[in-house]
């Protein structure tokens, strides 16, 4: 599913325009990102929590060369499916 097939979607299931369920959607995405930025976690209750872990600096290989490289330290984001998603999954 492509962004704009999500947004089709959500204005057919919520009887609105397709440029408010855009709107609706960027609003969002754009305060999960804000939100995991400031180091805090997103839950939607029976849906799942998104929150931002830290992976530790590590050691790499170079595939071409076979060279050691050093892999930095980074945040990166994380989600976490809630029960209800799991079971609608299932």
């Amino acid at each position: 599913m492509t962004k704009a097939d999500l947004i089709a979607d959500m204005a057919g299931k919520a009887g609105i325009s397709k440029v408010a369920a855009g709107k609706a959607l960027d609003a969002f995405t754009d305060s999960i990102c804000s939100t995991l930025c400031k180091g805090e976690k997103v839950t939607l209750v029976g849906f799942g929590t998104f929150s931002i872990y830290q992976r530790a600096a590590r050691k790499g290989r170079n595939p071409q060369t076979g060279a050691v490289i050093n892999i930095p330290a980074t945040k990166v984001p994380k989600f976490k499916p809630g029960a209800e998603l799991k079971k609608a999954c299932k």
